[in-house]
């Protein structure tokens, strides 16, 4: 079964009437409230689905566990014992995993029973191995002991019927323990969101061609690619599209077929070669959303042939940050997950730092020693402190005089699910 959404409406990305800097929640409240999936749905096999994210709640359709059980190596019997010594016959034979007893065991009797094993009619209780003596065809021991101890019930942790995984979650290892757990073979899962990342640039070489002065190589577009398929998105791979806007509208057109949603880098501000985002304000696609944010300020949103399209700014820092911040949410949103934010900490500072009103302001960080320290430098070009980076630091929107030993918010990468 395969079950495709609508489009998204062309004005999804628009910003309400006389808005000009736009602060970071707002952008993301935005962004939230407006998108929604845009990916199909389909019935795998438990083993295809790990990563894909759910399209429905997932109920148990048996108990676990599924009779009453033992959780120890012992012997059953019925009630429970006052404080003292008893002795109690023995059954012939034995419960075991997997091996069901066929009969009742007599009140005032016992049975030989094993870890897991399914409790025989007559027995709700069950004593370890080693406080028992074993005679012949007897056991002694010593009281007291509640009814139902060292048993599980049915269901005690998941009862048939129970919403055990609930719709937008990713799907993990345990998951499918659960699942399997509880009688499930397959799950309704939505289809893997396909992000494609296009480069523009006459200044942008691949690696293995050569650089002539001037040039660089297109370093955003790999680490953009990673990025999605880290983020459990399929990544497709656009190549790059020099400063030609007849060329860069035939690449768009082309894409808007293979992909759910194109991230462009370069060419998203209002410079004379910033061609991506003169292409899309000349077709009426294109709301340009300028965020109160350091790096990565001009951030591009747009619809192109109803696939949306990030535009994100060319130097790698800011783009980076533009992702993980803006499009890595957005993303999971129209893949089907729930709106994921960043889980951030609060911990010492290893750095001085002086910060002007009016922008939020994301630093490349890392964690050592018990506090966080910065890069040496916030240049947005300076790729090597995305490297040396294990995380960001968020600075808040309003002015701040950061001593070392403040406390700050450091988002880890792993926040990203990176």
């Amino acid at each position: 079964m395969t079950l495709k959404p609508p489009p998204l409406r062309n004005d999804c990305f628009a910003l309400p009437a006389g808005v000009d800097w736009t602060p970071v929640d707002e952008a993301l409240a935005l962004l939230r409230d407006r998108l929604d999936v845009v990916t199909g749905r389909e019935i795998l096999p438990l083993g295809q689905a790990l990563g894909r994210v759910l399209a429905c709640d997932v109920l148990a359709r048996r108990s676990n566990p599924p009779q009453p059980n033992t959780a120890v190596d012992g012997y059953g019997f019925a009630g429970a014992v006052p404080e003292g010594a008893h002795v109690l016959p023995l059954v012939q034979g034995r419960a075991a995993a997997g091996l069901a007893y066929e009969g009742e065991v007599p009140a005032g009797r016992a049975i030989r029973i094993l870890t897991g094993a399914a409790l025989p009619a007559g027995v709700d209780t069950v004593i370890l191995e080693e406080d028992v003596t074993l005679g012949a065809e007897e056991i002694a021991f010593h009281g007291p002991l509640k009814q139902g101890a060292n048993t599980r019930k049915a269901g005690e942790d998941v009862a048939a019927g129970d919403v055990i995984l609930s719709a937008g979650r990713v799907v993990t290892p345990a998951d499918l323990a659960l699942a399997t757990a509880t009688g499930l073979a397959e799950f309704e899962v939505y289809q893997p969101l396909r992000v494609g990342v296009l480069s523009t640039g006459d200044e942008l070489r691949d690696v293995g061609q050569t650089a002539a002065p001037g040039q660089i190589y297109d370093a955003n577009r790999p680490m953009l690619l990673a990025l999605l398929g880290q983020m459990g998105f399929t990544p497709v791979d656009l190549g790059r599209v020099r400063d030609d806007r007849a060329a860069l509208r035939a690449r768009l057109n082309s894409a808007a077929s293979e992909v759910d949603v194109i991230l462009t880098s370069g060419g998203a501000s209002a410079g004379d070669e910033d061609h991506v985002s003169a292409l899309l304000r000349k077709a009426g696609a294109m709301q340009e959303w300028r965020i109160a944010l350091k790096p990565g300020r001009p951030l591009a949103l747009a619809m192109w042939d109803s696939v949306p399209i990030f535009g994100l700014p060319g130097n790698p820092v800011a783009a980076l940050v533009c992702t993980l911040i803006f499009a890595r949410p957005a993303m999971g949103l129209m893949a089907g997950a729930s709106w994921q934010a960043p889980q951030g900490f609060d911990v010492p500072a290893g750095f001085e730092k002086r910060k002007k009103p009016g922008r939020r302001e994301y630093l490349r960080a890392r964690m050592r020693d018990g506090r966080v320290e910065v890069f040496k430098s916030e240049g947005s070009g300076r790729v090597s402190g995305l490297s040396w980076a294990e995380g960001l630091v968020e600075l808040g929107d309003s002015a701040a005089d950061i001593s070392s030993g403040d406390p700050v918010r450091f988002i880890p990468y792993d926040s990203f699910r990176l």
